[in-house]
């Protein structure tokens, strides 16, 4: 079921369960209550969607922000990879070798290994760490004879820090999501301004129902985007492994 279906059948059902309870507070609630409360109710529903609203907002820009920053990594660590072959190309034997083959083995086991791991949330163990510290360990120990061979040591280095520097910005994207706190905040946020429209009673039906589906509605689409956005690597966002695939292209 693709993403957009599966908000529009979230925000369908929110839609239609809320309005048979308006059909139900309107014909079991106390309609004297509603109406001496009114003010005060709406006083009270103002400043609580209003926080609401601020939180909400304050936490999609951030994954967006997030998610931008994410891609942004995964191409700079994947040209970065790149640009250590080119430099090492320059290398004597075995390190040119040794370092078109490390980097090889590095981006299969980001693609085959580590990708469904992040997308599933889960934890990606240092199979990769260690190779990086194996093509670390192949230049510093590199033999170049010459300035040009010394200089394309030190590109290499370079790059491979780089490397190092976007591989954790991008395991750090997978892992941070959204604080169970704040998730916390969100639902009893999204509750209390769903239950004042139920407590007071419009002027009639047809304007109670639509005010109280448009707010529902809208409540439930953003916590939904919010749900869809705290992993980059999957929901809406899924960021692919194409950067990678492109550099093993792209390698000499």
């Amino acid at each position: 079921m693709s993403i957009y279906l599966t908000g529009a059948l979230w925000v369908l059902g929110a839609a239609v369960l809320s309005a048979v309870l308006v059909v139900i507070t309107r014909r079991f609630g106390s309609e004297e209550v509603s109406e001496k409360n009114l003010g005060a109710g709406g006083s009270v529903f103002s400043i609580v969607a209003g926080l609401h609203a601020v939180l909400a907002a304050f936490i999609l820009i951030s994954l967006f922000d997030a998610a931008n920053g994410a891609e942004e990594q995964v191409q700079k660590e994947a040209n970065a990879l790149v640009a250590v072959d080119w430099a090492s190309d320059s290398l004597p034997e075995p390190a040119k070798s040794g370092v078109d083959e490390l980097i090889r083995d590095y981006v299969s086991i980001v693609v085959q290994d580590e990708w469904p791991r992040m997308r599933e949330g889960e934890n990606v163990d240092n199979q990769g760490w260690l190779t990086l510290n194996r093509l670390r360990d192949t230049i510093s120990t590199a033999a170049p004879n010459g300035d040009w061979q010394e200089d394309r040591k030190a590109e290499a280095a370079n790059q491979l820090w780089q490397v190092y520097q976007a591989r954790q910005e991008r395991l750090d994207a997978a892992d941070n999501g959204v604080n169970p706190v704040v998730w916390l905040a969100l639902l009893i946020g999204t509750g209390l301004s769903l239950l004042f429209p139920y407590l007071f009673r419009g002027p009639t039906l047809t304007s109670q129902m639509l005010i109280t589906v448009t707010l529902t509605s809208t409540l439930v689409l953003l916590l939904f985007a919010i749900y869809q956005l705290q992993n980059p690597f999957d929901g809406g966002v899924l960021i692919p492994s194409d950067a990678f695939s492109s550099a093993l292209d792209r390698l000499s």
